[in-house]
């Protein structure tokens, strides 16, 4: 499958893209001489822009004010860049996208508190917008995302072990993000009811592909694009789906269930990635990341007539296609 360039998909909205980027590194430089070395990290270390670009997509395909949704825009990535940070504290991470974490830096307290001066300013951006609906759906997706992880952490090692379970986790740390930059494009673009609900489920199921495909390549991906070693995620207690379906296949395999029970060394770690390498578990999360984009295409089908669908299908294939 042919990679098509972040360029060229974001081409739609490309200049608004970039009021983004500025309004993001505007709050950088505002902050600059309070909290000199800690904003840097995480607004200057570039990421996808992903979720944002969506959020625009959304809102071009119907009518919209342009201030608003780049408010909007800016917001999502505002969340997703808190969202890291916190993310970072629950695993201990020491590197994100090869850059040391703020926690590594400055310790757990002070990317606990960055982390909420970054949601509380996602959460201004958002009011800017004079919303109540996307005002609402921001606060829900905080929740849901907050509760996700709660559950994560005080689940047993069995009930994770469950692709059930997997989906659950993803759909609330990942997916709901997904769902609520597209949504809100939605909403503010003034589409009616029944577009709203298709992006929504656009979202949803492009986040879910999303995320699966950042499990796979945590096993498959190069340590010098993705930023971290290959296997971190089983190596910080994560079970991912290429390991609960290699689990399925070799249930009796002693190095697979010591480190399920969180007796991970780093050479077992090298040595159940080669087994999922070797087998044919990564074809199998490929063809269940596939079903959950073809799910999301399908949502919005019905307006293809009428809108320009084409971003959605190129963005589904980048997400499929992508190498880190």
């Amino acid at each position: 499958m042919e990679l098509i360039q972040l360029s060229t998909l974001y081409s739609p909205v490309q200049s608004e893209l970039v009021k983004v980027e500025e309004g993001l590194q505007s709050i950088y430089r505002e902050d600059l001489k309070k909290v000199p070395t800690l904003l840097s990290y995480p607004l200057k270390v570039a990421g996808k822009r992903l979720r944002p670009a969506l959020t625009l997509l959304t809102g071009h395909s119907f009518v919209y004010d342009t201030e608003r949704l780049i408010h909007m825009a800016t917001s999502v990535e505002l969340f997703h860049i808190a969202t890291l940070v916190h993310d970072d504290i629950v695993d201990k991470a020491q590197l994100r996208r090869g850059v040391p974490t703020v926690n590594q830096l400055h310790g757990h307290n002070i990317a606990v508190l960055l982390g909420d001066y970054v949601f509380a300013r996602a959460a201004e951006m958002v009011c800017s917008t004079g919303n109540l609906q996307v005002v609402t759906l921001f606060a829900q997706t905080l929740g849901i995302i907050s509760k996700g992880e709660l559950q994560q952490n005080f689940s047993s090692s069995e009930s994770r072990c469950q692709k059930q379970h997997y989906f659950e986790w993803i759909g609330n740390k990942t997916a709901s993000l997904f769902r609520m930059a597209c949504e809100s494009g939605a909403i503010l673009g003034r589409a009616p009811s029944d577009a709203v609900n298709a992006m929504r489920e656009y979202g949803w199921n492009i986040g879910l592909a999303f995320q699966i495909i950042d499990d796979i390549l945590d096993f498959t991906g190069q340590e010098s694009e993705m930023g971290k070693p290959v296997g971190s995620d089983l190596l910080q207690g994560a079970l991912t789906l290429p390991v609960i379906l290699l689990l399925e296949r070799y249930p009796d395999d002693k190095k697979l269930r010591n480190a399920l029970d969180g007796k991970r060394a780093e050479m077992d770690i090298k040595q159940i990635a080669e087994m999922v390498i070797n087998s044919k578990v990564i074809d199998e999360c490929y063809s269940i990341a596939s079903s959950y984009s073809s799910r999301a295409l399908q949502s919005i089908q019905p307006f293809s007539a009428a809108n320009n669908i084409q971003p959605f299908q190129d963005m589904a294939q980048y997400i499929l296609s992508r190498k880190k």
